[in-house]
């Protein structure tokens, strides 16, 4: 699966990281919920690195689309929080 981050590329992940980056959007899902700065901000780094982490850079030419968008490192809660969909940025797949 080709993820973007936004300001970023696009990085290649495996589907066996879907349920893993699902749990780190849920946790920043909560984090919008409640208001909560320090643990959004915790949970933008801790999701982004992971992509970037367990990504495979996808060369800058090509022109796969990506299956998923997520904010760049320095967005706002307001930012992420108009990004979000009805199942936050990455949907879970069941």
């Amino acid at each position: 699966m080709i993820v973007r981050i936004m300001g970023e590329g696009q990085l290649d992940l495996s589907d066996a990281d879907l349920d893993l980056l699902n749990g780190f959007d849920h946790t920043l899902e909560q984090a919008i919920a409640l208001g909560n700065e320090d643990e959004f901000r915790q949970a933008l780094t801790d999701l982004l690195a992971k992509v970037r982490e367990d990504g495979k850079p996808v060369p800058a030419d090509s022109l796969a689309p990506s299956q998923f968008i997520l904010p760049p490192a320095d967005a706002s809660m307001d930012e992420v929080r108009a990004m979000l969909g009805d199942e936050g940025l990455i949907p879970d797949p069941t």
